[in-house]
């Protein structure tokens, strides 16, 4: 049986970089929710906002750890499959990855430990101070990672000297024209993720009448936040699509499955795009949507995709499909979050069980979203891997596809066992919810048994065991 390598190895990449997308989305929400816990927990001296906090950080461990583990194959793989990617565009590559480990991995590495173990044994200011610090930490680590990505959608301040990308103007390449829609689009995506899990979790709590004073309080939480920042992300998707159609056109057309560019182009809610008949058949359409849009005009006009060569497509079923995915769990996002912010200033959100049965059951949708999103942006980039600059075909290491195959098939399993057991322990945490009191920083040298100070971080690394 013969594999294409190419195909296998974009298989190998987009599996592992689908796991491991999911952790550092979650991670990065959460460490802010768990820092805003202890902030109100500071200033108000409520003790629920303090147990919270500590059942939030042991979930936190199992998905960092989760993350960094999924992570780490990914940095080998441009070596290993994409050895001529590494070539061309390492120059700028390498140095905005190094970044990420010098500021990002290094700051959370100095603040995790106290975060996870620090309960009781350290001031509270100290506490607080090291969730934020990892909260922050996390916030770099997206900056440099869309950084880096966003150079490969629009490249900006290099030049190609003998086929090699050579860095001119850093400012240009971190700040490259797609990077501040993108990089904002994703840190709110991250923190829409955390909040409708957060809100799913109190939902279940609610519905099972246990934990009463958390549940609303997380519920409280997070529809407050999801009021904001959902209907903000529809604001913001619609800068990135304006954005994206000014300097990637065909991605646009396959996003749209917009074939000629003569007359408007109307927006498809559903259709099965023909590729080799450059039509799309059985199309339920809104005429001119995707017009008034992209263009904020009814008339207006846009690249199709006929205006370039089949070879210079992306698959068009893939983007066109991911993106109304994405779209649909945005909607549903912001009506969720509408509504519940309408019952809580009812006073009846508590009591509405048909809201609550539907929230506690959505806690998924948010990484279906990122991943939904990520096949967008990464397949409507292709053939490009640098747009413009090297071909994804030309990127592929000289390795056989069995090779990778086999390794790919290795990863599954091994991924596979990694997922169900995070899953596994993640789900024994929310079914124990927060246990107890709390366990107060200490004001200064801690007076209690070092076995109690111990209590939250070892159980962050049991998770619950």
């Amino acid at each position: 049986m013969e594999f294409d390598p190419v195909l296998i190895a974009r298989l190998q990449f987009a599996f592992t970089v689908t796991f491991h997308i999911i952790f550092p989305t979650f991670t990065i929400g959460l460490s802010a929710y768990i820092a805003t816990l202890l902030v109100m927990g500071m200033v108000t001296g409520r003790e629920r906002y303090q147990r919270l906090a500590q059942f939030w950080t042991r979930i936190f461990a199992i998905s960092f750890a989760m993350g960094v583990v999924s992570g780490v194959v990914l940095a080998y793989q441009f070596g290993t499959n994409w050895s001529r990617f590494s070539v061309v565009a390492g120059n700028v590559i390498g140095p905005l990855i190094g970044y990420e480990t010098l500021t990002a991995f290094f700051l959370e590495a100095t603040f995790l430990g106290v975060m996870l173990f620090g309960w009781g044994r350290v001031p509270a200011a100290l506490q607080l101070f090291s969730a934020i610090m990892v909260a922050v930490g996390t916030v770099i680590s997206t900056f440099w990672i869309i950084a880096a990505n966003s150079w490969m959608q629009t490249p900006d301040g290099h030049q190609i000297v003998d086929g090699i990308a050579v860095p001119l103007d850093w400012w240009a390449i971190i700040f490259n024209p797609s990077f501040p829609y993108r990089f904002a689009h994703m840190l709110n995506a991250a923190y829409l993720t955390a909040a409708f899990v957060v809100l799913a979790v109190g939902a279940r709590y609610i519905l099972a009448e246990r934990h009463p004073d958390q549940a609303r309080t997380m519920m409280r939480m997070a529809i407050w936040l999801l009021a904001i920042l959902a209907p903000l992300q529809i604001l913001l998707g619609d800068l990135h699509g304006l954005n994206t159609l000014k300097h990637q056109p065909i991605k646009i057309a396959a996003i749209e499955a917009h074939w000629d560019t003569s007359g408007p182009g109307n927006f498809h809610v559903f259709a099965w795009p023909d590729e080799e008949a450059e039509l799309n058949r059985f199309a339920i359409s809104i005429p001119q949507g995707a017009s008034l849009i992209l263009t904020h005009r009814l008339n207006g006009q846009f690249l199709g995709l006929k205006e370039v060569p089949p070879q210079d497509r992306p698959s068009v079923k893939t983007a066109f499909f991911a993106f109304r995915i994405m779209l649909a769990i945005g909607l549903f996002m912001v009506t969720a979050a509408l509504v519940g912010a309408w019952l809580m200033w009812r006073g009846v959100l508590f009591e509405t069980r048909w809201y609550l049965r539907i929230v506690a059951n959505s806690w998924w949708i948010g990484f279906v979203a990122v991943i939904a999103g990520w096949l967008v942006t990464e397949s409507g980039r292709q053939p490009w891997l640098v747009h413009r600059i090297l071909r994804t075909a030309d990127a592929v290491s000289p390795v056989t596809a069995a090779s990778v195959a086999i390794s790919l098939a290795l990863f599954v399993v091994i991924y596979g066992i990694v997922f169900t057991a995070g899953i596994y322990y993640i789900n024994r945490l929310i079914t124990r919810g927060p246990q107890g009191r709390a366990v107060e920083p200490s004001a200064g040298v801690p007076t209690r048994p070092l076995s109690a100070a111990h209590d939250a971080g070892r159980e962050a690394l049991a998770s619950g065991g």
